[in-house]
């Protein structure tokens, strides 16, 4: 019997995915920004189901991301395998091209290194022809004054280092697909290929390019767009070969504003050697993106992405991350989640860098947090939030001895405000949260407070290149709070 899937096969902010096949194992990487632990690994038998299995990256190796910096650090990477090497390769937008490999993406990753520097290069991605390796770049605007191109290095085949002075332009995207980017090397029955979104991220499409030589000149085609469908965008991903019998899939993201950059699977169909992602109407047109379709492999398996974490192998479960390079003082583990009141400068929270977080799962759900208070001193600061460009959260604070429970929100680039301001009597909380999905993008929360009150609905806001988060955090004077369990549950 053949198994059907529906899109989106993750509704979780997985921005830029990039995805390969190495035997019958898949493994996807994304973007991660300024979040550490980055560069998440993803792995699946059926490029359905998906399970996260580890990062590439432990810590931002700059000074910089000791403190919160949104929209920086590691945008869209690519992953391929070379001789028993899997290679990941990050840009970083104002540093370089970055590289970090393993022989098994479970296991420690190494520390990257850069293999081309320079301001402005992102998205790449490289191929291998024979004895050489060549590498496919998107250019940032904002960093190096021009986009819409897509250039290529020759790097060495270890990619250690470059080996072209200097990159050729490719292709010229500004006439018929301008702010082209993304490009995702494949080589296929004689062609090279160059699949590359354009347009907007919200709004735009889905290129191929190929040619018989790496540097061109490239065919251009547009093989997936919006078509009338829910699907905007749809933006950058990665065509996959499912088999060795040239049967192929493709994976892209579509931006829903707070619930982030989720990821569709389509099916693909070869027609005069251009890759039809979508659904394939009159084959000499774009494919429209798919509500739902059969696995790519007929594999059912128990892979997902678990919510809940009580704590008690005494680690983070692979679903949290921070707003800045971690340190060891700010939390450990005795019977549940130990986050110490750790002193800092920022006020606003938004800047404070030992929020933990997670991405959002599902169109709707709730949360909740059981937290012992009972070693929070006076000054102390632990919090509930849900996290974005504007942002919201619950905060328990000592006050002589007391501890009050306060609303505040809060922009980017402005102070947080307190909304108003009560007194717990108990030495535990239940942060609570509940979040619905209203009209196509918006999504809509309020937290539940001790005594069972709602607090208004408020809209959530996407981040800075991301989705919105949630999760808690301590700040302040020295004590602590003990977080017992935190899970997710989808509705």
């Amino acid at each position: 019997m053949e198994l059907k899937y529906t899109n989106p096969i993750l509704q979780y902010d997985f921005s830029d995915p990039d995805a390969i096949r190495v035997g019958s194992d898949f493994y996807m990487v994304a973007s991660s920004f300024n979040y550490v632990p980055g560069i998440p690994v993803l792995h699946s038998k059926n490029l359905v189901e998906w399970e996260i299995i580890n990062y590439v990256v432990d810590t931002l190796p700059f000074k910089e991301f000791d403190s919160v910096r949104h929209g920086e650090g590691l945008w869209a990477p690519s992953i391929r395998y070379h001789k028993g090497w899997y290679y990941c390769i990050i840009p970083d937008p104002d540093r370089g091209i970055f590289v970090s490999k393993t022989k098994n993406p479970k296991e420690k990753w190494s520390e990257m290194w850069c293999v081309i520097p320079g301001k402005g290069y992102i998205d790449p991605c490289p191929i291998w022809v024979g004895d050489k390796c060549y590498m496919a770049i998107g250019f940032a605007k904002s960093r190096c004054g021009f986009n819409s191109c897509i250039g290529v290095f020759e790097v060495s085949v270890d990619l250690e280092h470059q080996i072209s002075e200097d990159y050729q332009i490719v292709y010229d995207g500004h006439d018929n697909n301008p702010t082209i980017e993304g490009p995702k090397f494949n080589y296929r029955n004689g062609y090279y290929y160059i699949m590359a979104p354009a347009g907007s991220v919200k709004g735009g499409w889905q290129v191929a390019l190929r040619s018989k030589s790496i540097y061109g000149p490239y065919e251009s085609k547009i093989v997936l767009m919006q078509n009338g469908t829910k699907i905007n965008g749809p933006h950058q991903g990665a065509l996959i070969d499912i088999d060795d019998n040239d049967n192929w899939a493709f994976i892209h993201f579509q931006d829903m504003w707070a619930y982030g950059r989720i990821v569709h699977l389509e099916p693909v169909t070869w027609h005069n050697d251009w890759p039809i992602c979508g659904k394939a109407g009159d084959l000499l047109l774009a494919g429209a993106p798919v509500s739902e379709g059969i696995y790519p492999i007929n594999k059912k398996t128990n892979y997902k992405i678990a919510l809940k974490d009580d704590f008690k192998k005494n680690k983070l479960s692979l679903i949290w991350q921070t707003q800045a390079n971690r340190r060891d003082n700010w939390f450990s583990f005795n019977e549940g989640l130990v986050l110490n009141c750790v002193e800092t400068k920022e006020e606003n929270l938004h800047l404070v860098p030992q929020l933990l977080t997670q991405k959002v799962p599902a169109l709707n759900f709730r949360v909740e947090a059981l937290m012992d208070l009972s070693n929070i001193k006076d000054g102390d600061k632990v919090g509930f939030t849900m996290m974005g460009m504007t942002y919201s959260y619950l905060e328990v604070e000592g006050v002589n001895g007391k501890r009050a429970l306060s609303l505040y929100k809060g922009t980017f680039n402005s102070n947080d405000e307190c909304i108003f301001k009560t007194y717990l009597e108990a030495d535990t909380i239940k942060f609570k949260l509940v979040a619905k999905n209203e009209n196509i993008y918006d999504l809509r929360y309020y937290f539940i407070l001790p005594n069972g009150k709602k607090t208004e609905a408020m809209l959530a806001s996407a981040g800075r290149w991301i989705g919105a988060t949630y999760g808690i955090y301590a700040r302040g004077n020295g004590g602590s709070a003990t977080c017992k369990y935190f899970k997710t549950i989808i509705k």
